[in-house]
């Protein structure tokens, strides 16, 4: 079995930073595409931030600049720092990786900003 723990979830003020990281485990031969991905209340889930193994990143345009998407290959681990939050971005953040060419996904972890 793959699990994906997510964590770092929490409450901020508008302006502050939160950093998500989320963690892979159980029979792993392969990640591909690592990402992150944000639910509001009564809006459909969108895209946040991916990157592939080698490296490479794609944004949603509302987050261009103020998140930064990295992963950990040695620890299986993907991260999503966060700055500038804004109550907008408000949200249950969830993970998703491809591993083992199957997409997986995380529980979720919310993610509060206040004003």
């Amino acid at each position: 079995q793959v699990q994906l723990v997510e964590s770092g979830g929490g409450l901020v003020q508008a302006g502050g930073s939160l950093r998500l990281s989320c963690a892979a485990s159980g029979s792993i031969r392969r990640i591909d595409v690592m990402g992150w991905h944000r639910q509001a209340p009564g809006k459909l889930r969108e895209l946040v931030a991916t990157i592939t193994s080698g490296g490479s990143t794609n944004y949603a345009n509302s987050v261009k600049g103020r998140f930064t998407i990295s992963r950990d290959n040695a620890k299986n681990t993907v991260y999503l720092q966060m700055n500038n939050l804004a109550p907008e971005d408000t949200a249950v953040y969830y993970c998703n990786a491809f591993v083992n060419s199957f997409s997986r996904w995380g529980q979720g972890t919310q993610v509060t900003v206040s004003s």
